[in-house]
Formats: structure tokens, C-alpha cells, sequence
């Protein structure tokens, strides 16, 4: 079934311009085709890989690296190593982000019980405050860094 760009939109969550871009890029699978007025068509299967696409993107991927991804599926069967190898890296690279985020998140709901705790008892005043060195001095290693185990 031929989609219209707006269709592809719409069904994606992309926006026209969104797709124009990736088109611009060469980040479709296959080339966009166009009828003989140049309005552009899709099919199926560019809504299936913009939905891999946009997850590749969104993780961190390089347009660069998904362009060397689409590039190595496009020359066929016989280079399957090399693209296990592509996402491969990329896979250890977003487990990577994942601990960070995760330790961010540690550290914020560190923060957050501080916080609750503080306002909770009344004390909310002897929170850290750079303006005033002078106050909850105690508090400021805790509110700044986790417990341990955490």
C-alpha cells in the first residue's frame, strides 16, 4: 500500500520535516520513491525501519554510524559480521548510558528523600545553600552525595 509523506508522518510521529530530513541524510533503507509529480511514496517497510531508525537515534547513534548501518545492509547478504559488529558496539555503549543514568537517578532520589525529610521535620531552612556557608554545614555531604548503596 502507497503511503503519503504526511500518512508516514502521522503513523510514525514524525514530522514532515523530520522525514525530509532523513531522506535528505540518507537514512531510509531504501530510497524514497516519488510519482511522476514528485510527490513522494512509502510502503511498510520505511514505516518499520523509521521505527528502528528513530530507536537508533534516540539511544545515541550517530548519524554517521546508522548511515554505515543502512550502507551495509544495502550491499546484501555477506557482511552480516560487520553489522553484528556495528550494533554490538552500539549495544555496550547504551548499556553504558544506562549506569549513568541510573546513578543519576540514585543520586536524585537521594535528593529527594533529603528533601522530604527536611521540609517534613520543618528544617527545610538548613538545606545547603552556597550563599550562606554557614549553614547546615553537616548537611551538605549528605544532600551531595548518596549514601553508599544507594
Amino acid at each position: 500500500m502507497d503511503l503519503s509523506i504526511g500518512e508516514v508522518a502521522r503513523r510514525s510521529g514524525l514530522s514532515v520535516h523530520a522525514l525530509r530530513f532523513y531522506e535528505r541524510e540518507g537514512l531510509f533503507a531504501n530510497p524514497v520513491r516519488r510519482l511522476s509529480n514528485g510527490r513522494r511514496i512509502y510502503h511498510e517497510e520505511d514505516l518499520q525501519w523509521l521505527a528502528i531508525c528513530t530507536k537508533l537515534r534516540s539511544s545515541g547513534m550517530s548519524l554517521a554510524t546508522i548511515r554505515q548501518y543502512i550502507d551495509l545492509v544495502r550491499q546484501g547478504p555477506g557482511n552480516e559480521h560487520e553489522r553484528l559488529e556495528l550494533l554490538r558496539r552500539h549495544e555496550s555503549h547504551v548499556e553504558t548510558q544506562i549506569r549513568e543514568l541510573q546513578q543519576t537517578l540514585d543520586v536524585m532520589r537521594n535528593k529527594v528523600r533529603i528533601y522530604e525529610d527536611h521540609v517534613a521535620r520543618g528544617e527545610a531552612d538548613r538545606l545547603w545553600n552556597p550563599s550562606h556557608p554557614d549553614t547546615a554545614q553537616a548537611e551538605t555531604r549528605q544532600e551531595c552525595h548518596p549514601p553508599e548503596g544507594a
